[in-house]
């Protein structure tokens, strides 16, 4: 069965963010993020596979569909066979307990879907993001998550009232702050990692939280900072090594 035009508009509108907001549909690509996420407990609304290849999938209905008609839709430069619509979950009550990465106007989406991975791998299950970070269902975001978005709860929320109602220690990434390997890091607490270009936004550093850096050692530092990806592997890693 061939994409309908209505199929077509659909996946191209769900690019954007009201969109998706609309349906509460968003696009995942590829065969191990989309096998990941069948696993989950994201429910599927419809799966798109190219033809000859729908054996992958023998226990799930799918459409099948060409090789072109997958160009059409694809937000990849090389489409990967399989496309799947997914419904967005009903979001979960915020927690305040253990260890919860906040992110402050985090804008790169391939960052955030880093970043949802790593926290799956360091056992993260909280994440909480500003208002104005990029949609965790940019499609961008879920294929940069390799299929670890379910494991990982994703809140949105007004960043200051969220920390000044949590009462675990606050951590933000600085760097005039003490130096990560030579300090005392507790179990729970909130690590918050900022904007790509600008860093943690001014009304969070007026708030009086514990600072970290991770420190240059090469012999020429002229590095101006990593990248907020990288940052916060290093961090976490750090606190679960604790």
């Amino acid at each position: 069965m061939s994409l309908s035009k209505n199929q077509v508009k659909l996946i191209s509108s769900l690019q954007q963010k009201k969109f998706r907001l609309k349906h509460q549909l968003f696009v995942a690509e590829g065969i191990k993020v989309v096998k990941e996420l069948l696993t989950s407990s994201f429910e599927l609304d419809t799966l798109f596979v190219v033809s000859g290849k729908e054996n992958i999938f023998s226990n799930v209905d799918c459409q099948l569909i060409s090789s072109d008609e997958l160009k059409k839709v694809s937000s990849l430069k090389t489409p990967n066979e399989v496309l799947a619509l997914f419904k967005i979950p009903e979001a979960s009550m915020v927690k305040t307990d253990g260890l919860i990465v906040a992110l402050d106007g985090i804008n790169d989406p391939g960052n955030l879907g880093t970043i949802i991975r790593l926290c799956d791998w360091f056992g993260i299950s909280q994440l909480v993001c500003s208002k104005n970070t990029v949609d965790c269902y940019n499609s961008k975001v879920v294929q940069a998550s390799m299929g670890s978005l379910p494991r990982v709860q994703i809140n949105y929320v007004d960043l200051l009232p969220y920390l000044n109602s949590n009462s675990s220690e606050k951590f933000i990434a600085d760097m005039n702050g003490a130096e990560v390997y030579k300090t005392s890091l507790p179990s729970n607490g909130v690590l918050i990692m900022g904007n790509e270009a600008n860093g943690i936004s001014q009304e969070l550093r007026e708030m009086k939280f514990n600072k970290l850096t991770i420190p240059r050692f090469g012999q020429i530092q002229e590095t101006e900072s990593l990248n907020v990806a990288t940052a916060t592997a290093i961090l976490l890693s750090e606190f679960k090594r604790r």
